[in-house]
């Protein structure tokens, strides 16, 4: 059996349907109990607990062959990130209690920058799990393609989209969700020793002018993209209720200028199958 996070989210709800797939039993970790019956459903043992909550936390991840953590995103996170370093230390000390086997952790693309911005929160976590004598898996995933799903609205409506990267035609590193779940419960699957990062990114790098062109083709209709200035994101953010939205402009910064990339420009990353064109036709479909 394996335990997993987030099986209410796309990648863990993908880490938990491919394992059932493949025939293996999954220990569904929900915060929620009015979501748990899709998953009891299907055979799931549920065990519910916070993130925040490491004595729930050591319960689920006990007497099973593998577990899947990650955080719950913060998109607006408090100064010094206290949100994740409070998850953090519940999720640290729990696997420590707990003892599984084997980890496989999401994290991300940019989690090793030393520049400050939002996904330094996944660095932490990194540096946490690495104090573990436990055999870790670190995967770190591209921006997602999945997060176009902002995007269908506008698209539909005005035939724009608008892209906090730029300039519109670089190719960046993107991945489908949906793939950094299979990929993570292949990894479930695997034996390794000590610690290692597993970097994936989708079948091409892809660029804002693409993403539109994507939804163009899903639509049936001209998209086009639209580069927001620099000097318009913090009022922007801020109009959508985020009230520390420096980390998250920082990290827009790091893809931008280039010091959020995989190592050795994701020569050595792991290629999913998924094309952008298929997440935002899917998401064209259901939106």
């Amino acid at each position: 059996m394996y335990a997993v996070m987030g099986v209410t989210g796309k990648v863990g709800g993908s880490v938990a349907t491919a394992l059932l797939g493949s025939g293996f039993k999954v220990r569904a970790i929900l915060r929620d109990a009015a979501k748990a019956s899709r998953w009891a459903q299907q055979g799931c043992d549920i065990a519910f607990a916070d993130t925040e909550h490491a004595a729930a936390l050591t319960c689920a991840f006990r007497d099973v062959d593998g577990a899947f953590v990650m955080l719950p995103p913060i998109f607006d996170p408090g100064a010094g990130f206290p949100e994740a370093k409070t998850a953090i230390a519940a999720l640290t000390e729990s696997l420590k209690r707990a003892t599984p086997p084997k980890i496989v952790c999401l994290s991300t693309i940019g989690a090793d920058a030393q520049q400050p911005n939002l996904l330094n929160q996944l660095g932490l976590l990194e540096q946490a799990l690495q104090r573990l004598p436990t055999p870790v898996t670190f995967l770190r995933a591209a921006w997602f393609f999945d997060n176009a799903a902002l995007d269908v609205a506008s698209a539909r409506s005005s035939g724009l989209i608008q892209s906090y990267l730029q300039p519109l035609d670089r190719h960046y590193p993107m991945v489908a969700a949906q793939d950094v779940g299979s990929v993570a419960a292949e990894l479930l699957r695997d034996t390794w020793r000590g610690h290692r990062v597993i970097e994936l990114e989708g079948p091409r790098r892809v660029s804002p002018n693409e993403i539109a062109q994507a939804f163009a083709a899903a639509l049936q209709t001209p998209v086009a993209a639209k580069a927001v200035q620099r000097q318009d994101w913090e009022r922007a953010f801020r109009c959508l209720g985020m009230r520390n939205p420096t980390p998250r402009m920082q990290m827009l910064d790091g893809f931008n200028e280039g010091w959020i990339e995989f190592a050795d420009g994701g020569k050595h990353a792991r290629r999913a199958a998924t094309a952008a064109e298929e997440v935002i036709a899917s998401l064209v479909n259901n939106g």
